[in-house]
C-alpha cells in the first residue's frame, strides 16, 4: 500500500526538503506539487489524493482557510515554521503537525500516522457492523431539519454540545439538534456511551487511542479529554 502525496506550500526549498524525504519513505509516492492552496482545488478534483503536507501562511489562501473548504478530505500534515497553529490545526482534525525545520525521524512518525490512519479508515469502511448488535440496542430517534431520523447506536460516534444543541456525529457527518447534552447522556447506554469532555460525549467503541490530552478515533477525528474526566480512561482494558 503506497500513500499519493501532495504538496502545498508556498517556498520552493520546502518542497526539496519534503521530496528528499518522502523518496527515503516506501510507503509514500508524489502525487503533486502546489505552490498555492488556490491551486490545490483543481489538482484534487482530477487527481487522487491520499496525504496532503499543507503550509499554513501561504498568499491568497491559508492553508487551514483552504483545509475548512474541503468536504472529502485525505489526510493531512501540517507543515509550518509557527507553532501557534496547531491547536487550530488539530481542531480540523490533522493527523499531525511539523515544525519547520523537521528532521526526517520526525518526518517518519508522522508518515507513519497517516498510513496508520489510513489503514484504519479502510477498515472501518468495509467492516459493517454485527448484525445483532442493531437488534440487541434501540435506536436513536433525532429530531433534524423537521424530520424524526432513526440511528442505530453503532452508528453514533460521538456527540457534541453546542449551548442548547447537540451535533450527533456519525462516521463523517452529523446531525444537529435542539437538545441538551445531558439529556442524550441519560438516554443513551452508560457501558458503551462515556462523558470524556464537559463538551463531548463519546461511543467507546470507536476509541483508538489515548495521547496525553487527545482522543484519536479509528476514523481519525480527534477529540479533547478534559481534565476532570481522565478518570475514564480505566474504563478501557489495558
Amino acid at each position: 500500500m503506497k500513500l499519493r502525496c501532495l504538496i502545498v506550500d508556498d517556498e520552493p526549498l520546502a518542497h526539496d526538503v519534503i521530496l528528499r524525504y518522502l523518496y527515503d519513505v516506501p510507503f509514500l509516492e508524489k502525487a503533486g506539487q502546489c505552490y498555492l492552496a488556490t491551486e490545490a482545488f483543481s489538482f484534487l478534483n482530477h487527481h487522487a489524493v491520499d496525504l496532503i503536507f499543507l503550509d499554513i501562511r501561504m498568499p491568497k489562501l491559508s492553508g487551514l482557510d483552504f483545509l475548512r473548504t474541503l468536504n472529502q478530505r485525505p489526510l493531512v500534515v501540517i507543515t509550518s515554521a509557527y507553532e501557534e497553529h496547531a491547536l487550530e490545526s488539530f481542531e480540523l482534525e490533522v493527523v499531525d503537525y511539523l515544525l519547520k525545520p523537521f528532521r526526517f525521524d520526525r518526518f517518519l512518525k508522522a508518515a507513519n500516522r497517516a498510513l496508520e490512519q489510513h489503514t484504519l479508515r479502510k477498515q472501518v469502511a468495509i467492516v459493517p457492523a454485527p448484525a445483532t448488535a442493531q437488534h440487541e440496542q434501540e435506536p436513536l430517534y433525532i429530531k433534524s431539519d423537521k424530520k424524526l431520523i432513526q440511528m442505530q447506536l453503532d452508528d453514533v460516534y460521538y456527540l457534541e454540545s453546542l449551548g442548547n444543541y447537540v451535533k450527533v456525529w456519525g462516521r463523517d457527518h452529523f446531525l444537529l439538534t435542539q437538545r441538551t447534552l445531558a439529556s442524550f447522556e441519560a438516554q443513551l447506554p452508560g457501558d458503551t456511551f462515556i462523558r470524556v469532555h464537559k463538551s463531548f460525549v463519546l461511543n467507546k467503541k470507536i476509541v483508538h487511542y489515548f495521547e496525553g490530552n487527545m482522543i484519536r478515533l479509528l476514523n481519525g477525528k480527534v477529540l479533547p479529554l478534559g481534565k476532570t474526566f481522565k478518570h475514564v480512561i480505566k474504563l478501557f482494558p489495558g
